[in-house]
C-alpha cells in the first residue's frame, strides 16, 4: 500500500521525482537536503539522447538519492527521440504515460516506431525500456509548416517578472529549513506571482492556482525540438505543485507519482526571455491530482499548453 513518507524525511518526489513511499521512508532527511539539483547544462546535456541506429536511442539519466528517474526528464527525451526520426516537422503535441518509476543509475533504451508519415502529419510512438522493462509509452505528432488561420488567447494580466520577489526573498522565513531547501540554486528562476506552496501551506485558504514566471540561469542552443523538449521537462517538474496547494502539502514531503502527461505545442518558446506558466488544480478526486498550464512568452504569444495527474495514494 502507498503512504506518505515521514515527516522526518524529504519525499523522494521533490519536483517531480517519482518514487515508491519504502524508498522514500528508507532515505535519510539529509540525503535529499544535501542533494544538488542538477544543473541546466546537466539536464539539456541529458536531453541529446545518443542515437544506435535508425529508430533506436540511448539515454543517460540524472541521478539522485532516491535513484528513481524524473518522469518529466525521461518524457523531453523520448520527445527528442521521436524529434529525430521525422526531420523537418516540428513537434505539435506528446502523450506520455508513466508506467514504472526506473534505475537512475543506469541509461534508458529509447525505441521509436513510425507510425504515420502523411503530407503534413508526422507521428510516433516511443517506448522507454530499462531491464526490459517499459518505463513510458508516448505518441508524438509532428507537423510541416501550414498557412492557415492563426489565434489565441490573451496572455493574462500579471505583473512583470523582474517586480515579482525571487524565491528566496519571497521565502527567506523559512530559509534554514531542510538545511536550505526552499532557497536552493536550482537549473531555472522561478518568480511566483501567486504564493508559493510554502507560504501557501500557512494561509487559511488555499487555490490550486499558480502563475509564474520562468527562465533558464544561462543560455540554451536554439534548436525547436530542444525547447520542446525543455517545456516537457519544466512542466513535468513544476506543475504537481497546482496539485499539492489544495490539499495543504508541499514538494519537501509529500509523496507522488506523475501517471500521465501531455503537451501541446502552438509556437516556438523564447528561452532568452521570461515565460509565464499559468497553473491550475481543476480537480482532485481518487487518490489522483489534475493540473494544467498555460505557457506564454513574455511578448505575450502562446507557446504550450500541458496537463497532467499525478497519484498520491490515500
Amino acid at each position: 500500500m502507498v503512504m506518505s513518507p515521514a515527516p522526518d524525511t524529504v519525499c523522494c518526489c521533490v519536483r517531480g521525482r517519482e518514487v515508491c513511499a519504502d524508498v522514500c521512508r528508507g532515505l535519510g532527511h539529509d540525503a535529499w537536503v544535501s542533494y544538488r539539483s542538477p544543473t541546466l547544462a546537466d539536464i539539456v546535456a541529458a536531453l541529446q539522447v545518443d542515437q544506435v541506429d535508425e529508430h533506436r536511442f540511448v539515454a543517460a539519466q540524472l541521478d539522485n538519492p532516491s535513484h528513481h528517474i524524473v518522469g518529466g526528464h525521461v518524457a523531453g527525451q523520448a520527445l527528442m527521440a521521436a524529434s529525430r526520426t521525422a526531420p523537418g516537422r516540428a513537434a505539435h503535441s506528446v502523450h506520455v504515460y508513466h508506467l514504472r518509476a526506473g534505475d537512475a543509475r543506469y541509461p534508458v533504451d529509447l525505441v521509436v516506431e513510425p507510425a504515420r508519415d502523411g503530407g503534413t502529419l508526422s507521428t510516433r510512438k516511443v517506448t522507454a525500456v530499462q531491464n526490459g522493462e517499459v518505463l513510458l509509452e508516448a505518441l508524438a505528432s509532428f507537423s510541416s509548416p501550414v498557412e492557415s488561420l492563426d489565434y489565441q488567447q490573451s496572455i493574462p494580466d500579471v505583473p512583470e517578472p523582474l517586480s515579482v520577489p525571487t524565491v528566496a526573498e519571497q521565502l527567506a522565513d523559512y530559509a534554514d529549513e531542510h538545511h536550505g531547501f526552499w532557497v536552493r540554486e536550482q537549473p531555472f528562476e522561478l518568480r511566483y506571482i501567486d504564493p508559493h506552496p510554502r507560504l501557501a501551506k500557512d494561509l487559511p485558504e488555499q487555490t490550486g492556482n499558480i502563475r509564474m514566471w520562468w527562465r533558464p540561469t544561462d543560455s540554451v542552443p536554439e534548436d525547436p525540438a530542444l525547447g520542446s523538449a525543455l517545456l516537457t521537462y519544466l512542466t513535468g517538474t513544476t506543475m504537481l505543485e497546482a496539485t499539492m496547494v489544495p490539499r495543504g502539502a508541499v514538494p519537501a514531503y509529500t509523496f507522488s507519482a506523475l501517471i500521465d502527461h501531455a503537451l501541446w505545442f502552438h509556437r516556438p518558446v523564447d528561452l532568452t526571455d521570461w515565460v509565464l506558466s499559468d497553473q491550475l488544480s481543476p480537480s482532485g478526486i481518487g487518490g489522483r491530482g489534475l493540473a494544467s498550464a498555460t505557457l506564454y512568452n513574455r511578448s505575450g504569444a502562446l507557446v504550450c499548453v500541458a496537463t497532467q495527474e499525478l497519484y498520491f495514494g490515500r
